[in-house]
């Protein structure tokens, strides 16, 4: 999703979850780059609010060509406001991934035409150990 073609919904969401930032989590880096149950706290709370407010006002559904954008504004608003909170950007890719799949449990699908597969292809490496640096363990010699 493009700003171009989302209005100023997303801007409601990250507005939101910038209040909800400073209210609860101690505003912009506030929340420790590794502390998860915050931070999945914090992305269900954007997360539901974004979903609740396409709940509440359909006709932000089609403003977003019947909602095929929705999965996405929800995942980057969640995906911003994680990264204010922690000041780490992977945490909030982190956080844009659980989004998604969130929100394919709740609808039972991101949108139209593969658009599952285009963007669930990193939440399965997410908070995994970057295997192409080698074993954690392992010494290189020079």
């Amino acid at each position: 999703a493009t700003a171009a073609y989302t209005d100023n919904i997303l801007e409601d969401y990250v507005y939101h979850g910038i209040d909800t930032l400073k209210d609860r989590y101690g505003g912009f880096c506030g929340v420790k780059p590794d502390d998860y149950k915050k931070q999945l706290k914090l992305a269900d709370e954007i997360s539901s609010y974004a979903l609740e407010m396409y709940g509440r006002y359909p006709a932000v559904m089609e403003t977003h060509f019947g909602g095929s954008q929705r999965a996405t504004v929800t995942a980057a608003s969640t995906g911003i406001i994680t990264a204010m909170a922690t000041g780490v950007a992977d945490n909030g890719l982190n956080a844009w991934y659980q989004s998604m799949l969130q929100h394919k449990e709740r609808t039972g699908r991101l949108g139209f035409y593969g658009f599952d597969p285009q963007d669930q292809c990193g939440s399965a490496n997410s908070y995994a150990y970057r295997s192409d640096e080698g074993l954690p363990m392992e010494l290189r010699g020079p």
